[in-house]
């Protein structure tokens, strides 16, 4: 998000900073350079310069409805979440969050104000951002669940049992299923050695 716009003069090579508080901008075209360029009366001589300009961290994030929440036959309602400094990129697709933060309207300019009339459409600000999601190395293992996972490392048809539990709903696609649960099981988030992340988390429609 830009904060602060800066313009160099070619005539002149001074520097022209413009602070920018609004989601539009109309950029300066003359330089400001009152020994020169003001007094000749050079015009149209400026030109920005984005390493000198002023940014902060932003993302722009849609939250979904979570599935088991949404009435039947419906589709899940969805909405705008503006993230600033450094929440920004602490959520990744399929996360499951809490948001806190402050309920706005979009401010409309110019020509979309007078179409929408009374009319606005709405975003969250968020202040907070909470990771419901737990990694697998996050989860507890108990007597319970330990003994339950021997019985079934014992069972011969474990590969089988496993895919066709996956949408049990959808008759057959053997193949399909088993795919998934390989996906599903050697789906873990990387990091590479020059630091790049390649995510677990699959996506697909089945």
């Amino acid at each position: 998000l830009l904060q602060v716009n800066a313009y160099t003069c070619d005539v002149c090579g001074s520097e022209t900073f413009q602070d920018i508080s609004n989601k539009t901008f109309s950029p300066i075209l003359d330089c400001q350079n009152e020994n020169e360029c003001k007094k000749n009366g050079i015009h149209g001589s400026l030109h920005m310069q984005t390493r000198a300009c002023r940014f902060s961290p932003f993302q722009e994030v849609k939250i979904q409805e979570m599935p088991d929440q949404v009435p039947v036959g419906h589709i899940p309602r969805s909405m705008t979440v503006h993230v600033n400094g450094n929440l920004t990129r602490l959520m990744n697709p399929g996360d499951i969050v809490h948001i806190g933060g402050i309920f706005l309207p979009i401010p409309y300019t110019g020509f979309q104000a007078i179409r929408a009339g009374l009319l606005t459409d709405t975003y969250l600000e968020a202040h907070h951002v909470d990771q419901l999601k737990k990694q697998y190395s996050e989860m507890e293992l108990t007597p319970e669940i330990e003994s339950k996972i021997a019985d079934l490392q014992r069972n011969p048809d474990l590969y089988e049992m496993l895919a066709q539990s996956i949408a049990p709903e959808i008759y057959g696609h053997e193949d399909v299923k088993k795919a998934l649960l390989l996906l599903l099981v050697g789906g873990v988030t990387k990091v590479t050695g020059d630091g790049m992340k390649i995510r677990g988390d699959i996506n697909i429609c089945l």
